[in-house]
């Protein structure tokens, strides 16, 4: 028995093209759908009543780690897939996501992919991004970061787990979060790029920003929880990381240069130039517009993701501090 469950929270414009995909599913087994309501005021519970057999829970506005928690512990299966209500999988998502569990007992964890039919620029630019990870991902026997977009897990090891950390508000970083503390205890997942998801990718590039800050700010909470992932992890490929240790170093090169001379910016940006190489060459390769457009792209995206990384590291210090002056009142 397999049971998928899908938070959802106001969700009323794209459920029902993920409802409809996960009630024609070509899985031969036994399956639940499940639907976790978290507090919505549109007309997301009503479309989901219009599937009676589709399980509808119901619960006031709690986040999405809670929504999927609640979801998870309430299922039957032993298998708990994951999918958000702006996905659509494919008709064979399921089969493909339940896949490595038989063939590999020792498998607890299945990460599938994204794919996109939208021909914005910023949309197609997000897309070429996942489909580099993904290439990386593509090169390990085992993983160590699945998303919930595309998400599958033995249950007893979810339980064991206690599913994902629930101190995460917003819908970021706590599938990273749950993954590194799997991964951690020596648990296998893997990598099934067979199974798809179909999804609504940012589509101007001031959402697309938005984003990133928003996923590089949660980041550090889920590595804070995590330290031992903070030099790599199967998903995040090392040169972007090599990139936003170098966005700080152009600046101050910059500023170096106008009292100075400009041998040191020269450097750094010829260092950055060589690294993004590779990424610009990739995406030439399967797109060549977003390829043209992509050094401006990449630098406004590392920008922002150095910007949210830094917002993450402050609340993190002020977190602490305010922790450390709760336990001095009490003391």
């Amino acid at each position: 028995m397999i049971s998928v469950i899908v938070p959802a929270y106001n969700a009323g414009k794209t459920i029902k093209g993920c409802l409809d995909s996960l009630m024609n599913q070509d899985y031969k087994g036994g399956y639940e759908v499940i639907v976790v309501d978290d507090g919505s005021t549109d007309s997301t519970a009503e479309i989901i009543s219009g599937y009676p057999s589709i399980r509808l829970i119901r619960q006031q506005n709690a986040g999405p780690a809670m929504a999927r928690n609640r979801g998870a512990f309430e299922a039957k299966g032993d298998i708990i897939l994951f999918t958000d209500s702006d996905c659509v999988p494919e008709k064979d998502w399921l089969r493909m996501m339940s896949e490595p569990f038989g063939q590999d007992k020792l498998v607890v964890g299945v990460k599938g992919i994204y794919k996109t039919g939208q021909r914005e620029i910023a949309a197609r630019f997000v897309q070429l991004e996942y489909e580099d990870k993904y290439d990386r991902m593509k090169k390990g026997k085992t993983i160590d970061f699945i998303d919930t977009y595309s998400a599958a897990f033995k249950r007893e090891v979810f339980t064991e787990m206690n599913g994902y950390d629930t101190s995460f508000p917003v819908a970021c970083a706590e599938d990273i979060e749950l993954s590194y503390r799997i991964s951690s205890k020596g648990y296998k997942m893997v990598f099934n790029p067979n199974a798809i998801v179909y999804h609504i990718h940012p589509n101007s590039l001031i959402a697309y920003l938005k984003k990133k800050y928003k996923f590089a700010f949660w980041r550090v909470l889920a590595v804070k929880k995590n330290p031992q992932k903070i030099v790599s992890d199967s998903h995040t490929p090392q040169t972007i990381k090599i990139e936003l240790i170098l966005i700080p170093l152009i600046y101050i090169s910059a500023i170096t240069a106008i009292f100075y001379n400009g041998n040191l910016m020269a450097i750094v940006s010829a260092v950055y130039i060589l690294i993004i190489f590779f990424s610009v060459f990739k995406m030439l390769k399967k797109d060549i517009k977003i390829g043209i457009l992509s050094p401006i792209l990449i630098f406004l995206r590392d920008n922002v993701q150095f910007a949210g990384l830094l917002g993450g590291v402050i609340k993190a210090a002020k977190d602490r501090l305010a922790l450390r002056g709760h336990y001095a009142e009490k003391a």
